[in-house]
Formats: structure tokens, C-alpha cells, sequence
């Protein structure tokens, strides 16, 4: 049995992932990690990351980048792999988990989805193959959501820009009068509403055509399957930052 421990334990995320963990013949949760302290029937979820005694084979965090330090700082001293399917991240968090990578093998994306990270590969051939086409991102996620554009939206234009050898710009929406869009732009929008699990979309217009690629998560479930996925992965892969891309056996 991988014995893993679930940071976010008390989130939406981090209750799916239990879940699925209490019904898996390969995984068990050995401890939790929350803002709150809670004991449950087979395990313990503690709000000091310091408390926490049990042994675990791997870390999954699905908590929030107010949470990274801890995070790094037990996978380091513990010398534990890690899963980390939260988002929200700057540049300074990123060099944080890849200088940690050096000493521990880590996968971090802005989403564990087989679909969604096919999305984006096909999404990078498009923008080249689609050359001289303006694309804009939308994406919508359940009203408790903290952090936007999503993680995944970030992907999406990591991909498209890279096809197009780094001269896209990023638009938060749009207000107001401007004279003409420029083709360099990609305006990005988020909606926050209900209890949407999560849906993307890329728009590449033309003149006089436009072509789409879109994902809907129906349930939280996809990101969870695919995080338990990375975390059997890494367990004896030598120190690193680990593409999920590798993973889920996507493209190149």
C-alpha cells in the first residue's frame, strides 16, 4: 500500500481524493494536512504540519500556494515525494518548487486531467499551425474559487505562446474603447458562478472562420485519478521536476 499524505484535507479537492483513496486496493491515507485539526476513523488531519508523525510515501497537495513553504519544507525533511495539483502560483513560488525539485522528485501542474493536458498540446499545434489567427481563453470555475485565470488557462497560453516563439501578451478581459486589438494579444477571461468543476476553451479566429477546442470537467473526480496517477509515477524516479506531460504519455 502507497501510503500518501493529503494536504488540503478538508477542501472539495482533498475530500474527493480521500474518497477515492478509501476505495483503492493501491493507496491508503496516512495523515492530512488543513487549516483545521480533525480525527477521523482511519486517520488524523492536522493543521501544524510539524505535528505530524506519521510515515508517508508520497505528498498530495491540493490545499493553496498559502500552504507551499510548509509544503516543500516537510517533503525536504522527510525526503518525500510530491504531487502538487495546486494553483495560483507566481514566478517566485515556481523557482521555490524547482530549486526543491533538486532534492526531492516533484510534478506540479495546473491540472491532472488526461483530457485537459491533451487540450493543450493539441492547443500549442494549432497556434502554429494557425499562424496569424488571434486567440482568446475563456474559462469558468465554482464560485469558491480563489485564484484566477486558473492554473490551467496559465497552461493553455504557456502552449500557445510557445508556438508562437514567445511574443503573445496576456489581457485580462476587456473594458472600455480601444482603437484596434492587437494580433500579439491573448485576452483571457474567468467566470466564477455555481458549482462548475471546471470548463476551458481556446479560440482561434480568422478571417471569415474560427476554430475552438474545449474541455468540461464533469466532476472533480478526473483531477483527483490523475494525481494518484503521478504519485504511484514517481515514487522511484530520481530527483526532479517531472512533467505530467511524461505521465499521462502525451506528445513528445
Amino acid at each position: 500500500m502507497i501510503r500518501v499524505l493529503v494536504s488540503g484535507a478538508t477542501g472539495a479537492m482533498g475530500e474527493v481524493l480521500i474518497d477515492l483513496i478509501k476505495k483503492s486496493e493501491d493507496f491508503k491515507v496516512s495523515a492530512g494536512f488543513s487549516k483545521e485539526d480533525k480525527v477521523c476513523d482511519e486517520f488524523t488531519i492536522y493543521s501544524d504540519i510539524k505535528k505530524i508523525k506519521e510515515k508517508s510515501d508520497v505528498i498530495i497537495d491540493f490545499s493553496s500556494k498559502d500552504s507551499l513553504d510548509s509544503i516543500l519544507s516537510l517533503a525536504l525533511d522527510k525526503n518525500i515525494p510530491l504531487v502538487i495539483a495546486s494553483t495560483g502560483f507566481d514566478d517566485k513560488d515556481l523557482e521555490k518548487i524547482k530549486k526543491a525539485s533538486e532534492k526531492v522528485p516533484i510534478v506540479q501542474s495546473g491540472n491532472f486531467s488526461l483530457g485537459v493536458n491533451v487540450m493543450v498540446y493539441v492547443s500549442k499545434l494549432l497556434s502554429k499551425l494557425l499562424d496569424g489567427f488571434e486567440i482568446e481563453i475563456i474559462e469558468a470555475h465554482h464560485n469558491k474559487k480563489r485564484d484566477a485565470p486558473s492554473g490551467t488557462a496559465n497552461m493553455l497560453f504557456d502552449a500557445v505562446n510557445e508556438a508562437r516563439d514567445n511574443k503573445l501578451s496576456k489581457l485580462y478581459g476587456r473594458e472600455g474603447f480601444s482603437d484596434s486589438r492587437n494580433p500579439n494579444e491573448v485576452g483571457i477571461h474567468s467566470l466564477r458562478a455555481g458549482s462548475i468543476n471546471g470548463d476551458h476553451e481556446v479560440v482561434f479566429a480568422g478571417l471569415d472562420e474560427v476554430v475552438s477546442i474545449s474541455h468540461h470537467a464533469q466532476s472533480k473526480k478526473i483531477f483527483a485519478i490523475g494525481a494518484l496517477k503521478a504519485a504511484k509515477y514517481i515514487l522511484d524516479k530520481e530527483n526532479g521536476l517531472i512533467d505530467i506531460k511524461e505521465i499521462l504519455n502525451i506528445g513528445e
